[in-house]
């Protein structure tokens, strides 16, 4: 029974509503507080080592630090498959590797520095993982959701993410009418907007926030 329940929650979340070819070309920015910038691209569906990904990717840029990321993902599922980032420091560089295993609920990090591997993590649930940067434009993929709907994710860490209420956030000056999810433990927000586009408007985290600066589909 257990793990038929496991196995219903995580079909209801990670079943699409949209396909990820619909929203190929799409950019979003994002002005980051307390500093900084991030932009999403959506690439739409790509030929990966012979298999078909979604590919989006997202640059974050602080000063002193920038990070690349690129984020393959199963197309019907909206399950991540692999990340690669390239991460920019002022005296050094690092590339890390991020393999996911729907199928086992398993993840492997990978860390290299000038090439060679200096640290590997590995991870194993009872669900499959997500990726955190991904979470919230597939969450905008949620529709006819009702108040109180939440669902388990890992990232790799295991949160509730509960639809809480419909409400209004300040973006670039104005007040939009938005779904508001958040996490058990408390750790992030997301605000998605309330209207065609369902754009995730504010992320927040422990130490930062992320607003919607501009949009091109």
């Amino acid at each position: 029974m257990k793990a038929l329940t496991i196995f219903l929650t995580a079909l209801l979340f990670f079943t699409p509503t949209a396909s990820a070819e619909m929203r190929k070309g799409e950019k979003i920015i994002y002005a980051i507080s307390p500093v900084g910038s991030a932009e999403y691209n959506d690439l739409g569906i790509v030929d990966y080592q012979g298999e078909e990904f979604w590919l989006v990717t997202f640059r974050t840029k602080v000063p002193g630090f920038s990070d690349l990321e690129k984020i393959y993902a199963d197309p019907k599922t909206e399950l991540p498959i692999r990340v690669e980032r390239y991460i920019h420091w002022p005296l050094s560089e690092e590339y890390i590797v991020e393999e996911y295993d729907p199928r086992h609920n398993a993840q492997v990090n990978r860390r290299y520095i000038k090439g060679k591997l200096t640290n590997e993590y590995k991870f194993k649930s009872d669900g499959p993982y997500h990726n955190a940067i991904l979470l919230p434009f597939v969450l905008r993929e949620k529709k006819n959701l009702n108040i109180g709907w939440s669902v388990k994710v890992r990232v790799p860490e295991e949160f509730t993410v509960k639809f809480d209420k419909i409400e209004e956030v300040k973006v670039q000056g104005k007040m939009v009418k938005a779904y508001h999810f958040s996490s058990q433990p408390d750790q992030f927000e997301i605000w998605i907007s309330d209207d065609k586009e369902r754009l995730p408007v504010v992320i927040k985290g422990t130490s930062y926030s992320m607003y919607l600066q501009s949009h091109v589909k």
